[in-house]
Order: C-alpha cells, then sequence, then structure tokens
C-alpha cells in the first residue's frame, strides 16, 4: 500500500468548503483510477488553517501514470469552484506502509 501525503494552508473561514469541493472534485476524479483505496481528510483542532489529506493507493505504478495534463485539468476544476488563492499545498510525502504481523 502507498501513502500520498498532502499538507494544505487553507484560509480557516473556508476550511469547510475546501474540504467539501476536494471531496467533490479530487476525490471523485481520483477514485476513477483502480489503485484507489480510499482518501482521508485530516484536520488540525489547534491550527484552523491545516489540512492534510492522505490519499492510499494499492499499485503505485498505475498511481503514477495518472497523466500529468489530467491531475492539471483536475486542479484547475478544484480552482476555479473554489479560488486558486483560498489555500496552499506547502508539503507533499510519499510512504509505503508495511503492516506489521
Amino acid at each position: 500500500m502507498y501513502i500520498e501525503w498532502l499538507k494544505f494552508r487553507v484560509q480557516p473561514e473556508l476550511r469547510s468548503q475546501f474540504i467539501e469541493i476536494d471531496q467533490h472534485i479530487w476525490t471523485t476524479a481520483l477514485a476513477q483510477n483502480p489503485a484507489f483505496v480510499r482518501k482521508e481528510v485530516w484536520v488540525n483542532p489547534t491550527q484552523s488553517d491545516e489540512v492534510i489529506t492522505t490519499i492510499y493507493w494499492s499499485n503505485r505504478d498505475q498511481w503514477k501514470a495518472i497523466p500529468v495534463a489530467e491531475l492539471e485539468h483536475i486542479e484547475h476544476n478544484f480552482q476555479s469552484a473554489l479560488g486558486a488563492d483560498v489555500y496552499e499545498l506547502i508539503e507533499a510525502k510519499e510512504y509505503q506502509l508495511e503492516l506489521a504481523c
């Protein structure tokens, strides 16, 4: 299992809207990929401008095969719906999940 971990800085008053539109646009689009497993959204209870999304992928090659043009199109739709100045991606990481027995 592979984890895509994204940390965003979001205008606090628009955090709920960010999450809702992210679910509608990004999650819906990513869920079309056969490697998509699930997505979680974490909010920091002590820092109202922080949102973390974790996307779980079953196959790294299928995840990374998403065309850049497709990702750019999804991001364009997201920015059009929310506004480009509402949020900023401040950190992106990739992990591989190893299950201990």
